[in-house]
């Protein structure tokens, strides 16, 4: 070794410190790790007292007047020994839910396999692969939230379950805690709120049809879709004959079997406003809420229903609507805050919403659409329109009861409902102008190129009619109804909140302001009479051939509100017009729906109407008058209905009141071209 060279063991000491540091950095991360994992692991919740436990089940909607219209908690909670638990409900349950329950340790390695596949293809946590250990452990101490860091508590909370109860015990648990649908809570709870009868006496198709539920059950419930119920029932079936838990016997005779529910479920849970909620825990769910977590997370969710004006609403369909059915749909057109909802008669023997799924001929509330057209094309509320027979390429429209005023100006057509006016408009201003109109509105449902659109003789849904008719009453802007205002947890943080409203414009504001002022003489001087409120209002009445349909849209400045009567076999109803049971129901609702806005007209332009008198209506016969075709729909046999106990003869021979404006009167004399009167521009809308 040489005078400058170190000795070997002092050589390099840069390296040997690298090497140190290595190691003490590694220890460091393994360290932390391990004292990570352990907080982790702490931090879950405690599972000594698994068999104690009691789901807190007090998530509840209210009203915007803070009523209570649903709450998700059983009527009662009673907890199932498993020995107690017919085997026909464990083995649907294991093989609809957790086939390898038997097998696993808490969670199933081929089912997270095929999950994870999925969730890296659509890039999110969509696919869950829960076992019915992991669902217990959310039931129990998760959330539903679509998280990694759930699914990995979920995982850790599952195999501490397992470790701790045998598989018996977990599977009692799960029976008695599991949440399927209409407030039932265990297979006990469903037993009970879909057949009203004990658990141990159900059927094997019983069975099967609540096993179904878990994933999803308000899609699943019999009361919302029966066909859809069946459906998941049967497919349960198979699953069970697949896994030789029965015999193709009884799978045959399971499928046979009639399905017979709990006529009265109602007494188990409150459901105030039924079709309502259906509506608004759909939107729940398009806002990216779980079924579960709302019923079972203790939210309170406040709505925008009016309850004050939904119970006078209710009310009064059951006084007037006898043996029929009925819809009536209310909201803002300004918001769009739904007041309003009412699907049917009773929701419990029919879960079928008559406000969003039906689809019928509105009849001459139609008819504004065919006016809104008119006017967009430079026809005036004065312009006069010949109210006579009349023949369009072999179309023989007829007013009712074949009574024609000759030459009337366009306002009075409208307010006395006459259907040869609105078969001469349409075709002056064309059939894609109408339907233009309609679409803009809001109208999606499938309309005919065909002239008798003008009379309503499409099929429309009532909720689309009522979102159309928004438009004139806020100067032509389309409003999206909404059902959500906002959503709290247990300890009061709003979670969501609606956002302001937005809206399309889809109408002059002139077309608005004139509709408006012609469809205010309907319910002032005309067919709607009958549903006068005492304040500003505009409607119009529909009635179909037959009287198969009869309806009432209308608004006020604040308020819109369609009402639909009929039978779901579409067969007559007798004397039921527009303008009696639909505007009687219309008006109970907006004297309550409207209270809180006082009695403000709408801010429009002034729109002269001038006063014309019309001399007595002449009824022509058919052979004069041409033959009725069936495709026609009838003005409204309610022309000068006022007093629903007036004969319908009575009605009929009444003449209509002249309609006062202090103005001179109109000689019969059509100008040279359609003239509209000048409006300033519309301000902006505001929530």
């Amino acid at each position: 070794m040489s005078e400058f060279e170190m000795p070997r063991k002092f050589k390099n000491p840069k390296k040997n410190s690298a090497w140190k540091q290595f190691f003490v950095m590694l220890f460091s991360i393994m360290l932390a790790g391990f004292i990570g994992v352990n907080l982790y692991l702490t931090s879950q919740p405690p599972i000594q007292h698994l068999e104690d436990f009691k789901p807190n089940v007090v998530t509840k909607i209210y009203s915007a007047d803070e009523e209570v219209i649903k709450t998700f908690t059983a009527y009662k909670f009673e907890k199932v020994d498993i020995k107690d638990v017919p085997d026909n409900i464990k083995n649907a349950i294991v093989a609809t839910e957790d086939k390898n329950f038997y097998h696993h340790h808490g969670y199933d390695p081929i089912g997270v396999a095929r999950s994870m596949v999925v969730n890296l293809t659509t890039g999110g946590l969509t696919q869950g692969a829960s076992t019915i250990t992991q669902q217990l452990a959310r039931i129990l101490f998760l959330s539903n939230e679509k998280t990694f860091d759930r699914k990995i508590k979920e995982f850790i909370v599952a195999a501490r379950i397992e470790k701790t109860l045998p598989k018996d015990k977990i599977l009692e648990m799960y029976l008695n805690n599991v949440y399927l649908g209409s407030g039932a809570y265990g297979v006990a709870g469903a037993a009970q709120i879909y057949f009203n009868k004990p658990l141990k006496d159900l059927t094997l198709a019983e069975c099967a049809l609540i096993a179904g539920l878990p994933q999803a059950p308000s899609v699943y419930s019999p009361y919302n879709n029966k066909k859809l119920a069946i459906e998941r029932r049967n497919q349960v079936l198979g699953r069970m004959l697949k896994m030789r838990y029965i015999t193709k016997e009884q799978y045959k005779q399971a499928l046979d079997e009639q399905l017979r529910l709990n006529p009265n479920p109602s007494i188990y849970s409150l459901n105030r406003a039924p079709y309502f909620v259906d509506f608004a825990m759909k939107e729940l769910e398009e806002l990216g809420f779980d079924e579960t977590e709302i019923s079972q997370g203790g939210y309170k969710v406040v709505t925008t229903l009016n309850y004050a004006a939904q119970k006078a609403a209710e009310d009064a369909v059951n006084a007037q609507v006898g043996n029929r059915q009925a819809a009536v749909f209310s909201f803002s057109p300004i918001t769009g805050e739904i007041y309003v909802y009412i699907g049917g008669k009773n929701y419990f023997k029919s879960q079928y919403d008559r406000v969003t799924q039906s689809v019928r001929p509105p009849g001459s509330a139609f008819k504004p659409f065919v006016y809104a057209a008119a006017i967009e094309k430079g026809w005036g509320p004065n312009d006069m329109l010949e109210d006579t027979p009349v023949n369009i390429n072999g179309w023989k429209p007829h007013n009712y009861n074949n009574r024609y005023r000759g030459q009337m100006p366009l306002y009075m057509g409208l307010m006395l409902s006459s259907n040869v006016m609105a078969a001469r408009l349409i075709k002056d201003v064309g059939v894609r102008s109408v339907i233009g109109i309609a679409r803009s509105l809001g109208i999606t449902t499938p309309i005919e190129y065909d002239m008798t659109i003008a009379l309503g003789s499409n099929g429309v849904k009532l909720y689309e009619m009522t979102v159309a008719y928004g438009a004139f009453a806020n100067g032509g802007f389309k409003v999206k109804p909404y059902a959500i205002e906002r959503v709290e947890t247990s300890r009061g943080k709003v979670i969501y909140q609606a956002p302001k409203t937005r809206v399309m414009k889809v109408l002059n504001l002139n077309t608005a302001a004139v509709v408006t002022a012609m469809l205010k003489t309907v319910v002032e001087n005309g067919t709607g009479r009958s549903a006068n409120i005492g304040k500003p209002a505009a409607g119009k009445t529909g009635t179909t051939d037959d009287s198969k349909d009869a309806s009432f849209y209308g608004y006020t400045p604040d308020v819109v509100t369609g009402v639909w009567v009929g039978n779901d076999d579409n067969s007559q109803m007798g004397s039921v017009y527009g303008s009696t049971i639909p505007a009687a129901i219309w008006k109970a609702a907006m004297k309550v729906a409207t209270q809180k806005f006082g009695a403000s007209d709408f801010d429009y332009p002034s729109i002269e109407l001038k006063r014309y008198a019309t001399g007595a209506a002449k009824t022509i016969g058919d052979d004069e008058a041409f033959d009725k075709p069936k495709t026609d729909t009838p003005a409204e046999g309610e022309a000068a209905v006022d007093n629903p106990n007036t004969s319908v003869q009575q009605q009929q021979n009444t003449a209509p009141n002249p309609v006062s404006f202090n103005n001179t009167f109109l000689e019969p004399a059509k100008p040279a071209a359609p003239v509209n009167p000048p409006v300033p521009p519309m301000p902006a809308m505001q929530r």
